[in-house]
């Protein structure tokens, strides 16, 4: 079978949107696209935010290639599942540009996990897949029709009822493969993710060295299409290094959810020449762990702080073991070893605004970034979202958004603008 992977070039214009706007390897189709080789597909990968191409541009390469099947996002990348654009204006808009060339259409990503039936609905595809999709495209591939025994495979029948076995997948970290890039693809991908100690120079890269996250705080959505933790073979990261080291690439970006210590890790990455930046919680870290990572080319460290008092981590459910003044300490200590480090804060109503910005004075002082308290946005399928709205209903991303636009007038440093309301978004792609 001919299958298509499409990534489209992502707009972030009046949108919520947290995560970072730079274009990044779209990990989760390297792995598909393995797979399914290996199955004995012709595949096309399609990253339109990379080669920046438009929606017709796409539809000119679809119809070239001639798909049987198109799977399509509605997130940038797992790096960003986690924090996904509410609206589905992009995958819309693309969705429309290529459906008469796409064959079978099969959406992926936070949208088709957490609302699957709005989500085929408004883009108007044949199948979504519920949670991580590389394993199930392979299976799909085999067996493209309405077959109930397809796990974590589900569609719209007749009546618009939502069909199929929306069991959430788990990928087997142990049978991904190491991706290997083209030359002409990282030579684009100029972005050193979450880089901040100097300038790029050169290609950057993304690496996956586990999945999931052994932690159920309230604001994160990550259940709705992670399934636990999960390290990938060290043998196998260590190959997809050398394979982008090789290449020209000198600092990668693991995406991992959760960057846990992992010294056979650690004491391999000391022998390679590679710089690299990691999101951690601090508190998995003691003082001589931090050191290792530091000389094993870390040079950026983001660590999820979120509240500055203990109540306010119970609140959010950190389980949290560290006082603040440990957490504080640990990582003044962390910018010792590494040149940029960064502690993220959620606006909680438990921390006095005069409290944190003595504290975030004092991790600027120590040379720790500290942001100012972002406002939580409620994701569909998060504990916060349960708590405020129950399950996930099909308008779950408007419900979250109106709340967000309605509670808050001031949002994170990186949104530029006031969004726009969701409705509004995704009209536009049909204006």
């Amino acid at each position: 079978m001919k299958i298509a992977l499409v990534n489209p070039a992502w707009s972030f214009q009046g949108s919520i949107y947290f995560g970072c706007r730079e274009a990044h390897l779209p990990l989760e189709y390297g792995y598909a696209q393995a797979l399914l080789e290996g199955a004995g597909h012709d595949v096309l990968l399609v990253d339109a935010q990379l080669r920046a191409l438009d929606s017709a541009d796409v539809r000119a390469e679809l119809a070239r290639f001639r798909p049987q099947m198109t799977v399509l996002t509605t997130a940038p990348s797992y790096l960003f599942w986690r924090c996904a654009p509410p609206e589905l204006r992009v995958p819309m808009t693309t969705a429309e540009a290529i459906r008469d060339v796409a064959g079978c259409l099969v959406i992926v990503g936070p949208h088709a996990s957490t609302t699957p039936r709005a989500t085929l609905k408004k883009l108007g595809a044949d199948f979504a897949i519920v949670g991580e999709c590389e394993d199930v495209l392979v299976a799909l591939a085999s067996s493209p029709d309405r077959d109930a025994r397809l796990r974590s495979v589900v569609w719209l029948d007749e009546l618009g009822s939502l069909g199929g076995n929306g069991e959430k997948n788990a990928t087997k970290m142990s049978e991904l493969p190491a991706l290997r890039w083209s030359r002409e693809l990282l030579d684009r991908h100029i972005h050193h993710h979450h880089r901040f100690d100097r300038p790029a120079q050169g290609s950057g890269a993304e690496v996956e060295a586990s999945r999931g996250c052994p932690y159920h705080c309230t604001f994160c959505a990550k259940d709705n299409f992670r399934n636990g933790f999960r390290k990938r073979p060290l043998a196998t990261v260590l190959a997809e290094l050398d394979e982008l080291i090789g290449n020209g690439v000198r600092y990668v970006y693991f995406i991992d959810e959760i960057f846990l210590p992992d010294k056979k890790l650690l004491e391999a990455l000391v022998e390679r020449d590679i710089e690299f930046g990691v999101q951690m919680r601090i508190d998995n870290w003691s003082t001589e762990m931090l050191d290792l990572l530091g000389a094993a080319g870390c040079v950026s460290i983001e660590a999820g702080m979120e509240s500055i008092t203990e109540r306010g981590r119970s609140l959010l459910a950190k389980n949290c073991k560290l006082t603040t003044e440990e957490l504080t300490s640990r990582l003044i200590h962390a910018k010792r070893a590494v040149p940029f480090v960064q502690a993220n804060l959620l606006d909680s109503s438990s921390d006095p605004k005069e409290d944190v910005q003595a504290w975030r004075r004092r991790l600027h002082d120590a040379g720790v970034w500290a942001n100012d308290p972002v406002p939580l946005f409620p994701y569909p399928g998060s504990p916060e979202f349960t708590l405020r709205f129950g399950h996930c209903e099909d308008d779950a991303w408007e419900r979250a958004h109106a709340h967000y636009l309605r509670e808050f007038a001031a949002f994170s440093d990186v949104q530029d603008e006031r969004p726009c309301p969701l409705f509004e978004l995704e009209r536009v792609s049909h204006d």
